[in-house]
């Protein structure tokens, strides 16, 4: 871990009594998760299923290969997911492992009782303050129930028979594919923003990000230069750039991570982070009463907005056209109902 904060003192964070994961979670991300939930008694049964085999020999493996992490082994990072899940109120706490890998990585594994899994190189390169964030980033897919959710979607498509019936064969499984892929970086989205919400320093999520993009040499980056870098990739005014993005983002489960802390930036500047922190947000015992048709148009009201305001090629296109063919849409009812007046007289 690295040493450059860990005399920082604690730091006071508001805790989040009863906050719904509704609260953190991307509008494109939510809109999926509300439907899933209205499925009572299916996520019972795929988890019972997943802890029965799968989930019992996970953690055997990491149990018998890696270092379980508690008061007395890797203790500030039992600190770290212990304040975090706190914070956020959280009704469970996941067992933590450290595993030997060089690599800049932390999963969350597990249906029925979710693991979290931090590679050795993610614990050498943050300090105590950034592991807060990635811990809670990863406390957050599991109390949204992403792969739970994401295990549902996929059964049910399989038993529906939809990945044998779609249109044109390959390219429409790759379309659906495509999509899932889309709701899987909407959901890192989602874990960011819970990731801040237990941290409470925006600071610390923007550096943890530019640890990563880095490999750590966070005294050669600057952060104005690290946002403008952002800004230009997120522009692509050329519409090859905007084809390329797409294709390069096809297959990827996670946002670009200079993309992701400019979204992360934009969440915090758009006023949601700070009003949640004064108490503003969904409670967990109204997740029930969610509907389904709010969630969706809230979802399609995010994707319009970002269309509106991307200075992306292919994004103000898209956004043109849907406007174009908006305006056409009324001219013509406003047509066929002058004509139907005229009949009609």
């Amino acid at each position: 871990m690295s040493e450059s904060n860990e005399s920082r003192p604690a730091r006071s964070r508001v805790v989040l009594r009863n906050i719904s994961s509704r609260a953190w979670e991307h509008p494109a991300d939510r809109g999926a998760l509300v439907a899933l939930r209205r499925l009572k008694g299916f996520d019972t049964v795929v988890k019972l299923l997943s802890s029965l085999i799968n989930e019992r020999s996970v953690r055997l493996l990491y149990l018998g290969s890696a270092i379980r992490v508690d008061e007395r082994q890797f203790p500030a990072l039992h600190r770290a997911l212990n304040d975090a899940a706190s914070t956020l109120d959280a009704p469970l706490v996941p067992e933590l492992y450290v595993q030997a890998d060089p690599g800049f990585n932390a999963v969350t594994i597990g249906l029925d009782r979710p693991i979290v899994v931090v590679n050795s190189g993610m614990v050498d390169l943050l300090d105590e303050e950034e592991l807060r964030w990635i811990l809670a980033h990863e406390l957050g897919h599991a109390l949204s129930g992403h792969a739970v959710y994401r295990t549902i979607l996929l059964r049910l498509m399989s038993m529906s028979g939809v990945f044998y019936s779609v249109p044109l064969g390959g390219l429409g499984l790759r379309m659906i594919v495509a999509g899932l892929m889309e709701w899987r970086r909407k959901s890192e989205l989602s874990a960011d923003r819970a990731g801040l919400l237990a941290t409470q320093d925006p600071a610390v999520a923007y550096r943890a990000l530019m640890k990563l993009a880095s490999g750590g040499h966070l005294d050669d980056l600057d952060q104005t230069s690290f946002f403008e870098q952002g800004a230009e990739y997120d522009a692509a005014v050329d519409l090859r750039d905007s084809v390329l993005k797409l294709l390069l983002l096809e297959r990827r489960s996670h946002p670009m991570t200079v993309s992701r802390t400019s979204e992360l930036r934009r969440w915090v500047d758009s006023g949601e982070y700070t009003a949640i922190l004064a108490g503003e947000y969904p409670q967990r015992d109204s997740d029930d009463g969610a509907k389904v048709s709010q969630a969706a148009q809230e979802a399609a009201q995010s994707y319009s907005a970002a269309f509106r305001d991307t200075q992306d090629t292919l994004g103000r296109l898209v956004h043109d056209t849907a406007g174009w063919m908006g305006s056409a849409k009324v001219w013509l009812d406003e047509q066929w109902r002058r004509r139907g007046d005229e009949d009609a007289s």
